[in-house]
């Protein structure tokens, strides 16, 4: 009897030593991942500073510290930064923010790497929707030239249009998901079929365009972020942070079904319930950048992936890490937009193309060789 009181004994202090060095190493982890959000915001802040002082001419930071605080006395720094840089680099922050955010949320309610709002189509049927309002409503372009950009005549009704059909498509899947019941892996490869299916109708209305409709049409696809005011990036932002928000605080959610469905079902949460919600959420946030800024491919898809191989799979440092990323991200492809061919502004959507495209190719060749 005593000595199996005296194994009972050491087999407590076993799990209360394995339970100390547990909780040690979450805590070692969990700083690790504090001190790489930290370093992220310090690089955040360098990127926006960056992008201001950058451009057709260069301005100090001393400039740029009097201009934002009301000390500059120089009128043509404080509207070329009130006027034309600072909105450029807030609605960079605030789109690349979304996007980051909203697809490393798919990911997780799908289950699914690929998932983006371009996978799913949300951008394709933005696209079909601004073709739509220029083509057959009369919503077409106005004037361009190098310094200050595209303008349409009815750019609200362009924004409008995009932002329905790329509901539209978000609608129609989530649809599909609710009476069809088709799986998380299924939901991508329908969005797949309907980017082929609303990217084929975008083709068709441009057959039928005149000259400056089709030109409209593909400055809109570009991609721009010089087409927002104080008014849109105030729209973005509300929207962006507030989803923000309840996307962080459903955290703990995208943790269990990280742990798998059923796990998920066992804790309490709601799987379908939350899928379909989060879905609806991250089209919205998608879908109000993507018909302000046009298309901008890869942010969504590759700054969850970038992130998680510093923090992991945990959403409570995953999910302000892609948010932190995909602005970082947006930044620098509006800087590189701005610098390549000064003072040409080379189209930010084809910017993050190439520069997302290889980055991910080469994200999935290290993985490979890995294993």
């Amino acid at each position: 009897m005593k000595c199996l009181k005296k194994q009972v004994m050491r087999l407590g202090k076993l799990e209360s030593m394995n339970n100390s060095l547990g909780l040690q190493e979450y805590e070692k982890y969990r700083a690790k991942n504090i001190i790489v959000i930290f370093i992220m915001l310090i690089m955040l802040f360098i990127v926006s500073i960056t992008a201001i002082a950058l451009g057709s001419y260069f301005i100090p930071i001393i400039d740029i510290a009097k201009a934002i605080f009301g000390k500059s006395i120089d009128n043509k720094i404080n509207i070329v930064i009130w006027n034309m840089r600072l909105p450029r680099v807030l609605t960079a922050f605030l789109g690349g923010a979304g996007l980051g955010i909203s697809g490393c949320v798919l990911q997780a309610i799908l289950r699914n790497p690929l998932a983006s709002a371009s996978t799913l189509g949300i951008s394709q049927g933005a696209a079909f929707g601004a073709a739509f309002a220029i083509i057959v409503l009369g919503a077409g372009l106005q004037g361009s030239s190098a310094s200050s950009g595209v303008s349409f005549t009815n750019p609200v009704l362009v924004s409008v249009c995009a932002f329905f059909f790329s509901m539209v498509v978000s609608l129609i899947i989530l649809a599909l998901s609710r009476f069809v019941k088709i799986s998380p892996e299924s939901m991508i490869l329908s969005g797949v079929a309907l980017s082929a299916v609303f990217s084929g109708a975008t083709t068709l209305l441009q057959y039928f365009a005149n000259d400056v409709q089709l030109s409209s049409v593909v400055f809109w696809t570009f991609g721009d972020l010089g087409r927002t005011g104080w008014r849109e990036i105030c729209i973005i932002g509300v929207v962006v942070i507030s989803f923000l928000l309840y996307f962080i605080y459903k955290r703990w959610d995208y943790n269990a079904i990280e742990s798998g469905e059923q796990t998920a079902i066992s804790l309490g949460v709601d799987v379908n319930a939350l899928r379909i919600v989060n879905m609806i959420f991250c089209a919205i946030t998608a879908s109000v950048i993507v018909s302000f800024l046009g298309i901008v491919n890869f942010i969504g898809l590759i700054a969850p992936h970038i992130v998680r191989r510093f923090t992991g799979t945990n959403y409570c440092f995953l999910l302000p890490g892609s948010a932190i990323m995909g602005a970082i991200l947006l930044l620098l492809g509006d800087i590189a937009a701005r610098m390549i061919i000064t003072p040409v502004i080379l189209p930010i959507g084809a910017i993050t193309s190439f520069l997302g495209g290889p980055l991910f190719m080469y994200m999935l060749f290290r993985s490979s060789s890995k294993r």
